[in-house]
């Protein structure tokens, strides 16, 4: 098996840290990225028995640290074969007339900005290369609404017309794009939306089994497993217990 060189961003917990235990047990190279510099070091330090490990401190929000440190990586770490862009978080579930615009901008900011900076800082080397694998987290909830899901579902939303987009601008230069949707997953995701209040992170996923951050790196890495000549545009996952809900109808009293 050829050894990758596989970058993820918001390594540091959920589909990030999953994706990283997974590519590391499959013997790749990893660039692993996050904000909390203690998190991301020690699963460095734990993987680094295993494989070649790079941790960076990065804040995908910061576009000029961004370009700085994933355009002058280590030799070593240079050439980039997979981008996993997974840096994400949802904030808040009010309704949009009541919601906390601080939590809009963080989202955007992060889901759209963040995916954006990270991309163009990677994609001129696979170019030029002329190889190369970016695979961006999305979620459902780019398709399909949900009361309180306003701005993230908007970013999601982004996620999947650039991950489109992508594909259509890297015809004919060997480079795969493919963008993987879940539901709902117990990760630290209701914990992040609801700020740390572990009875309502707990009470989403109460009573039904929801998918793990494991279910997600396999489907990760599967994508980057399929022959060469193939490219996985786009994949939702939910879990069987999770499905579309009947169309919302007010009706007067």
């Amino acid at each position: 098996m050829l050894t990758k060189t596989v970058l993820i961003t918001g390594a540091s917990s959920g589909f990030g840290e999953a994706c990283a235990r997974k590519f590391a047990a499959e013997g790749h190279r990893l660039i692993l990225a996050a904000r909390r510099t203690d998190r991301i070091e020690l699963l460095a330090e734990e993987l680094g028995e295993q494989v070649n490990v790079l941790p960076l401190t990065l804040d995908v929000r910061e576009r000029e640290s961004v370009d700085e440190q994933l355009t002058g990586l280590p030799a070593e770490f240079s050439v980039v074969d997979v981008l996993v862009n997974n840096a994400g978080l949802a904030l808040g579930l009010n309704l949009a007339d009541k919601a906390d615009l601080d939590h809009w901008d963080t989202m955007v900011d992060t889901n759209i900005k963040g995916l954006m900076y990270c991309t163009r800082a990677i994609l001129p080397g696979m170019v030029a290369r002329g190889a190369g694998h970016v695979v961006n987290i999305g979620s459902v909830a780019a398709s399909w609404p949900y009361p309180g899901g306003n701005a993230y579902g908007g970013t999601k939303a982004f996620v999947q017309q650039f991950s489109r987009n992508l594909r259509a601008d890297l015809v004919g230069k060997n480079i795969r794009v493919s963008l993987v949707e879940p539901g709902m997953c117990d990760t630290e995701f209701s914990l992040v939306r609801f700020e740390g209040d572990a009875v309502k992170a707990s009470s989403v996923y109460e009573g039904m089994q929801p998918l793990t951050g494991k279910d997600v790196a396999d489907i990760v890495y599967w994508t980057t497993q399929v022959p060469p000549h193939i490219n996985v545009n786009q994949l939702e996952v939910m879990p069987v217990a999770q499905a579309w809900s009947p169309f919302s109808v007010h009706r007067d009293s």
